[in-house]
C-alpha cells in the first residue's frame, strides 16, 4: 500500500527551503510513500534534483497564505493557495494526508470548510505529543477551541484514545482530564461534568491530571479546552528556553565552568536529544474527514520530516475509521449528555 502525502510547500517561516528537502528525505527513507509538492512551481523545481520519478509530484498553486493573514481572508479570497490545494487533494482522494507549516488559523478554517467533520464530532481539536518521564503523551486541544462543553471534552477523549490505539497499537490507552487538582470535587462545572461523561464512556479513564502530571506520564491521552492546552504548551516551551539559557550562562561564567562544560558535554548532548522538541513536531487536526497535520512554523528539515512521518503513520493505521467506530459506540452517551 502506497501512502500519498500532500505538502503545502509554501507554508511556514522558511517555505520550500525546508519543506522540499524534508519531503525528498522522507521519500528516500520510506519506500511506500509518495509526495505531492504543492506551491509555486518556479520555486519548487530548482530544489528537486535527482529523485525517484513518480514518487515526487509537483502540483502548482498560484497563491500563498501568509503567516499573519486573517483565516477568513485566506478562506474567502485565496482558493488557489498552496494550503487549500493541498487540503483539497485529501478531499478528492488524491492524497491520504496533508501536512502544512503554515498559518494555524487558516489551516484549521480551510480544513474544516473543505473536508467537513466526521459524524458525531462537533469541532476539530489540535492534538500534539509531549515528552514524559516514561515516553510521551498526547494532549488535546492545544488551541483550536477556547470554550468547550463537557460533550466536546468527551469527544476529544474519544478521538485521542482512538489515535493512540491506531498508531501505537494499544487496546486500552489511558485518558485523563487536565485539572487544578486530582480530587473529583476540583475544577469548574464543565470539567467536572466532562469527567462524569468520561467515567461512563467505557474509555480507560484515570481521572484528573494536574499540570505536573503531563510530564510524569500519568495518562496516554490528556484532554482539556484549547485555552488551557495552549497556555500549558506555551508555558512549557518558555520554561524549556529558560532552562537552556540559564545552563549556557552558567557554563560560560568562567574558565572553570567552561572546563566543566567540556567534561559534561556527552551528558548534555544526551539530555538535549531526550527533550529535543523537533522529534515531537506535528500536531494532528483531529475530527476532520481527512488527515491534516500541522507542523510548527519555524520547523527545520528534520522537524518537518517528523510531521510527514506522523501523517503517513496515521494514514497507514486507519485513524479516521477508528475514530468513527468509537464515536458511533458512544453516540447514546453523547445524546443523553
Amino acid at each position: 500500500m502506497t501512502i500519498t502525502v500532500a505538502i503545502d510547500c509554501m507554508g511556514g517561516d522558511h517555505g520550500p527551503q525546508v519543506t522540499v528537502p524534508a519531503a525528498l528525505e522522507f521519500v528516500r527513507d520510506q519506500p511506500d510513500v509518495r509526495v505531492i509538492l504543492v506551491g509555486l512551481a518556479e520555486r519548487i523545481c530548482p530544489l528537486i534534483g535527482d529523485v525517484a520519478i513518480g514518487r515526487v509530484v509537483i502540483h502548482h498553486a498560484s497563491e500563498v497564505v501568509a503567516m499573519d493573514e486573517a483565516p477568513s481572508v485566506a478562506l474567502r479570497t485565496k482558493k488557489d493557495s498552496s494550503m487549500r490545494v493541498a487540503v483539497s487533494l485529501v478531499k478528492s482522494g488524491e492524497a491520504d494526508a496533508c501536512v502544512s507549516a503554515g498559518n494555524t488559523g487558516a489551516l484549521m478554517g480551510i480544513s474544516r470548510f473543505v473536508l467537513k467533520m466526521l459524524p458525531g464530532i462537533d469541532r476539530p481539536a489540535i492534538c500534539g505529543i509531549l515528552p514524559t518521564m516514561n515516553g510521551h503523551t498526547h494532549v488535546l486541544d492545544l488551541g483550536a477551541n477556547v470554550d468547550c462543553s463537557p460533550e466536546h471534552l468527551l469527544q476529544f477523549g474519544i478521538m485521542g484514545a482512538s489515535l493512540v490505539s491506531a498508531v501505537e497499537h494499544r487496546d486500552r490507552p489511558t485518558v485523563g482530564i487536565l485539572n487544578i487538582g486530582q480530587e473529583e470535587i476540583k475544577g469548574n462545572d464543565v470539567v467536572k461534568r466532562a469527567a462524569e461523561l468520561l467515567w461512563d464512556s467505557g474509555l480507560n479513564f484515570v481521572g484528573n491530571i494536574e499540570g505536573d502530571g503531563l510530564y510524569k506520564g500519568q495518562a496516554d491521552v490528556v484532554v482539556c479546552d484549547g485555552f488551557v492546552g495552549n497556555v500549558a504548551l506555551k508555558s512549557s516551551e518558555g520554561l524549556a528556553q529558560l532552562l537552556a539559557t540559564f545552563l549556557r550562562q552558567e557554563f560560560r561564567r568562567n574558565l572553570l565552568t567552561k572546563l566543566a562544560a567540556v567534561i559534561a558535554l556527552p551528558v548534555v548532548n544526551r539530555f538535549k536529544n531526550r527533550v529535543d522538541h523537533r522529534k515531537y513536531n506535528g500536531a494532528t487536526l483531529l475530527g476532520l474527514k481527512g488527515i491534516v497535520v500541522k507542523s510548527h512554523g519555524s520547523a527545520d528539515a528534520f522537524s518537518f520530516g517528523q510531521a510527514l512521518q506522523r501523517a503517513a503513520e496515521e494514514a497507514r493505521s486507519g485513524v479516521l475509521a477508528r475514530i468513527s467506530e468509537r464515536v458511533a459506540q458512544q453516540q447514546p452517551l453523547l445524546e443523553i449528555a
